[in-house]
Order: C-alpha cells, then sequence, then structure tokens
C-alpha cells in the first residue's frame, strides 16, 4: 500500500511510538521483513513514510506499496541503534536493504594458537571461543588458497591434521621437500616453531618489516655459528619475502596504517574495492559487491558498506578513506572506535596522496565491475547457447525453458529418495525443487523407484485446475532429463504415458559416456564435449545428484541417531522426538553438554547424565561415528 492510501490504524501506531533512537522493520502482507532502518527519533523517522508517495524517494514509494505492518525496537543511543540495524540487515537480508552479497560465505584464514604446532586453515566464520587468529574476509576462495601457498613457499608450515601425532613412525613427504619441520617426530622444538608461526602472523598482519629484521638476525647467527644449512634456508625466505613486498610500497604521505575504500556503480550493484595498507604497504586487496543499491545516495551507500564489512572484518585500521562521506558518521565513528578499541578515523580526503590512492582504488572497482559484467554476459550467451543447442539435437520445437531432472540415491535399499530439479531459462529454481521418498518399492530398484516418482510428479498435471496451490507444481516442463541409463529411462517413459504426459519430450543421461537416450532410438545422441548444451545437462544433471545425496545423507543420519537413542535407557518415544529435533547428528549429541541436554522439553538433568554416560562409555565412538555420517 502506498502512504497516502495507507490505512489509518498504521498512522495512528506510527504517531503513537516512542520519540527515542532505535530500529524499525517494515513488513510486507506476509509477515515478511522488506526493509530495517535506524532512526534517531523513531516515531518521526517512521510517520515520515505516511505521506503522499509524490514526495517520498521513487524506492521508498515502491516499497511502501507492500508495506502492510510495521514494528520497532527502541535503543538508549544511536551507536547501539546503528549496531542492531547492521546485526538485522545480515540476519533478515530484507529485499529494500543495501546488502553486501554473499557475505556470510567469505571464507577467513585461521592461524591455530590454541595448537603446540598451529596450522593455517581456511575457516568460514570467525570462532568466538577459540584462541585462534583469523584474517578476512576474502572475497574469493582463491585468494585463500593463495595466501596459504604463498606462505608455505616462505616457511615451513605444517598442515597434516594431526594434533597429537599419534600412530606417526617417520616424516612425510613435506619434510623431505622443505616444506615442513616434521614436529611429528620432535625435529623441530615447540618453541621454534612457534616463534616461526609468529613471523608469520606479522606477516598476514602487513608488518613484512619486522619479519625480515628478525630472519637477518636469525641469518647472521646462523652463519657465525656456521650453521650453513639453516642460513642458506634463512636466506631462501629472506629473498621471497622481498620479492613479494617489493612491488607494494604506497607513498608515505599517503599514511601507513589505513583501508581505502571506492567503488562504482552499475543498475542495482555497486563494485567495492578495499585496499589495505600497514606498514606502508600495500598488504591486501578485496573485492565486494553491494546489492539493491538503485536510487540510493552516496552518502548511504558508504554508510551501509562500512557498517557491513567492519562488523565481521578481521582487524580495523585507525584511518578509513571513502569518497564521500557517509550518513551518521558521527555515529559510524563512535561505533568504529568501540571494535576497534581506540579512535577510528573516517577521512574523505580531495587532494593529494591520498586522494590518489582512492582514485587508484575506483580504477580497480571500475575493472572488477567490467569483469563482472562481462562474466554475467558469457553465462546468459552460455545459456542461451545451451537450449538452442538442445533444441536441435534432441529434435525439440523449441528451447526448453522448463528443465526438469530426476535421480534416486539409497543405500543398498534404505532410506530410498529421489530428487526433482528445476531450471528455468537455464538456470536453477530451486523454489520449484522437490524431494520424495520411495513409498512402493522395497530394496535397491531403482527403475521402479523411478516408476513411482514420475507417477507421483506428472498426476498433478491433472488436478492443476482443481487445485489452485498445485498449480506451480503442476506447471508441465519442456524436457524431462533422467539420470540414468536406458532401464530409468524406459520406465519413467511409460509411467509418464500412463500419467497423460507421454507427449513431453523425455532422454536418459548415461554416467559412463555421457551420452543421452531417447525412447525408442536405438542409438545415443552424442553432444560436442565441448558443447553449451552439454555443460546445461550435466549442470542440471550434477545438481539432481546433489540435492538426492544431500536427502538421502539427512534421512540416514536422523535413522542413525534414532538407534542410538533407541539403546539409551531412560530414553522414550517422547524425550527421542525431542532430542532429534534438536541435535542433527549423533556427533552434536555427545557434544553437548549435561545442562543444554536438560534444557531439551521433556528432559531431565538424570536423563540428560544418562545420555551423557551411556555416549561417553565404552563402544560409544563407533555411536557417535555413526550418527554423524
Amino acid at each position: 500500500m502506498d502512504g497516502e492510501s495507507a490505512p489509518s490504524p498504521l498512522k495512528a501506531k506510527a504517531a503513537a511510538l516512542t520519540e527515542r533512537p532505535g530500529v524499525y522493520l517494515m513488513k510486507d502482507a506476509e509477515d515478511v521483513v522488506i526493509y530495517v532502518g535506524k532512526a534517531v527519533n523513531l516515531k518521526n523517522r517512521v510517520k515520515s513514510y505516511f505521506q503522499d508517495p509524490a514526495r517520498l524517494a521513487p524506492k521508498v514509494a515502491a516499497m511502501m506499496r507492500h508495506v502492510a505492518d510495521f514494528e520497532v525496537i527502541a535503543t538508549d543511543t544511536e551507536v547501539e541503534a546503528l549496531i542492531l540495524e547492521a546485526t538485522l540487515v545480515k540476519a533478515r537480508q530484507p529485499h529494500y536493504n543495501i546488502r553486501l552479497k554473499d557475505d556470510k560465505a567469505y571464507p577467513y584464514l585461521r592461524l591455530t594458537w590454541e595448537e603446540d604446532f598451529p596450522r593455517l586453515l581456511i575457516a568460514r566464520r570467525p570462532g568466538y571461543r577459540d584462541q585462534s587468529r583469523y584474517f578476512g574476509p576474502y572475497t574469493r576462495a582463491e585468494s585463500v588458497h593463495d595466501t596459504i601457498r604463498l606462505l608455505r613457499k616462505i616457511f615451513p608450515i605444517r598442515n597434516c591434521n594431526n594434533q597429537k601425532f599419534k600412530n606417526q613412525s617417520r616424516p612425510c613427504l613435506e619434510y623431505f621437500i622443505k616444506r615442513c619441520q616434521a614436529p611429528c617426530q620432535n625435529l623441530v622444538a615447540r618453541d621454534a616453531y612457534r616463534a616461526m608461526m609468529r613471523e608469520v602472523e606479522w606477516f598476514l598482519e602487513g608488518r613484512t618489516d619486522k619479519v625480515l629484521k628478525d630472519l637477518r638476525k636469525s641469518l647472521t647467527e646462523a652463519a657465525e655459528g656456521l650453521e650453513f644449512e639453516r642460513a642458506a634456508e634463512l636466506r631462501d625466505q629472506i629473498r621471497a619475502i622481498e620479492e613479494v613486498t617489493a612491488q607494494q610500497k604506497v607513498s608515505s604521505t599517503a599514511g601507513r596504517e589505513l583501508d581505502a575504500i571506492n567503488w562504482t556503480v552499475a543498475e542495482r550493484d555497486a563494485y567495492v574495492q578495499v585496499f589495505s595498507v600497514r606498514k606502508g604497504k600495500l598488504s591486501g586487496r578485496e573485492s565486494f559487491t553491494l546489492t539493491g543499491v538503485d536510487q540510493t545516495d552516496e552518502g548511504e551507500l558508504a554508510r551501509a558498506f562500512v557498517l557491513q564489512y567492519y562488523a565481521q572484518a578481521g582487524t580495523l585500521p585507525p584511518q578509513i578513506l571513502l569518497p564521500v562521506a557517509p550518513n551518521d558518521a558521527e555515529e559510524l565513528k563512535t561505533w568504529l572506535s568501540g571494535v576497534a578499541g581506540r579512535a577510528v578515523r573516517v577521512q574523505v580526503p580531495r587532494r593529494g596522496e591520498k586522494e590518489r590512492l582512492l582514485t587508484m582504488v575506483r580504477h580497480n572497482a571500475e575493472l572488477a565491475r567490467d569483469e563482472a559484467l562481462r562474466r554475467v554476459a558469457t553465462r546468459e550467451r552460455d545459456r542461451e547457447e545451451g537450449m538452442l543447442g538442445l533444441m536441435h539435437a534432441l529434435g525439440l520445437s523449441a528451447p526448453p525453458r522448463r528443465m526438469e531432472c530426476y535421480d534416486i540415491s539409497n543405500t543398498q535399499g534404505t532410506e530410498s529418495v529421489a530428487s526433482m530439479v528445476v531450471f528455468r531459462e537455464g538456470r536453477a529454481d530451486k523454489s520449484q525443487y522437490r524431494k520424495f521418498k520411495i513409498r512402493t518399492v522395497q530394496g535397491a530398484n531403482d527403475f521402479a523407484s523411478m516408476a513411482e516418482v514420475i507417477t507421483r510428479r506428472f498426476r498433478h498435471v491433472e488436478e492443476a485446475s482443481d487445485a489452485p496451490g498445485k498449480r506451480r507444481f503442476a506447471e508441465p516442463p519442456d524436457l524431462v532429463i533422467i539420470d540414468g541409463g536406458k532401464g530409468q529411462l524406459g520406465y519413467a517413459h511409460r509411467a509418464m504415458a500412463a500419467a497423460g504426459v507421454g507427449d513431453i519430450p523425455v532422454f536418459g543421461l548415461a554416467k559412463q559416456n555421457e551420452w543421452l537416450f531417447e525412447p525408442g532410438r536405438e542409438g545415443p545422441i552424442i553432444l560436442d564435449r565441448d558443447s553449451a548444451a552439454l555443460k546445461l545437462v550435466q549442470q542440471i544433471r550434477d545438481e539432481a545428484h546433489r540435492f538426492a545425496i544431500t536427502f538421502h545423507r539427512q534421512l540416514r543420519t536422523r535413522r542413525n541417531l534414532r538407534s542410538v537413542l533407541d539403546e539409551i535407557p531412560g530414553i522414550g518415544p517422547k524425550r527421542k522426538r525431542q532430542l532429534i529435533l534438536h541435535y542433527k547428528d549423533g556427533e552434536a549429541l555427545a557434544n553437548a553438554a549435561v545442562e543444554e541436554l536438560a534444557r531439551v522439553p521433556t528432559m531431565t538433568v538424570k536423563a540428560a547424565e544418562a545420555v551423557k554416560a551411556y555416549l561417553s562409555g565404552p563402544g560409544a565412538g563407533g555411536h557417535s561415528k555413526e550418527g554423524s555420517m
């Protein structure tokens, strides 16, 4: 609804709000949060939305046509409201907010200080209860892998999974190619290894001058002590670091500790670059995408990025350079200083080295934008070529705009399931995916299972006119692909004919040679190995396989958890049901504390202790392992 026609209850609700600072959540008719905003004065801010749409910004007017209700959360200060806004935007991902794209998936580098001999690992999110040091986030997984490869080339960092070095009788190959110091064989002292890892930490912080100073000192000591092999290793490390950092120097007048942030906008997305300068050197560059920025002023874009990026960043420098002043600049600086534990300046340079640095960052943002748009155009072209290629190769009357693929998954006939995935216009449409538990087939019979699934799916085509709620599911495909050879294809084709949809093209994709088979045709249809058509077929087949396997594993894990719970004294059907709802597998159950288990509905402290005692007793490891499959 728009502001002018908004029902008086919402206007009255807005007029009755508190004048304290806080956060407001706009909701649509289905109670979905579509926008989260921060207000210095909740009453005045929310009331401003309910006015003549002509006086609203176009993006706000478009949003208000969908607003059916709102709620507010009052806070004591504007800074608290700012933090709460960032938290809610990240959790809810509202449609009309500027959002840092896929930020939850950005990997971090983890330095495991809690281990006697630390390692470098990849982590999807920082752990707040361990002693590890986290660096990131990195927008590309390749950046993380490249960094690890570089560091392992310079420093002999162990990469094995052993934490206690059990059952290790000799050094592995990494030791002999000088990529590891073999702590598993006590060939390096704990303190010496940790001293090396401290240099790795400094390197990741950009403190390469300190690393080089320490390495040169060690080189001198090794040479004076006639430790020629050790001296040669140190010399090679110094050269490698010098080569890496030679091109990283930034003019000293630009600053020694800062982040320079700039962006360029294309349609609804902003392509953002962050250049990190540490100790006067460019120590890192990251690329991000902000979505939903159409008709957004630059100040709000700056605020949204800084708030969301530094809410998850591992380090925060004393100075941040931006091309424009962010909205709510003072509250933002107060929040940043609180996160860093020291003063943080937000500066908008207009001349000099800092302004030239921002210009370079913007140029890189433009390059990132051009590359992203090129990739989008390439994907669109490949999708269209793939559909056209299938039309010609399979003899279809038109490109297959809706494609469906089916796969069966089971373990020796148990927990047999099937998947149905849908691609629309060459893209996965996950809202249309369906999963099936096989009901009528016993044992490992993929042919009969496929017939059951096809029958259950296509009976909805006939029901479409009588059951409006099933119309999305009942929409017939332009092409059906069966993951399997002639046997499964034959059963699927007969089931489709029996369901009255025998005119829909159906083909089987044999795994061994990636050949397509058609009912009634003797030989296979062989698509070019490099064709967009085959890549599209492989993509939908792989997605159907992944979806089926995931569902099968979920069922198998729950079955194993049930079997474990059946053996624990004092755990009846009600408690078993609650524990299955609260814990995804046996490993999660085994790791839960007694106090946590006791808080599960129907559980008591005595029952929780019984669960813990059983899972910790003899043979418990087997149960836990099986439950985590």
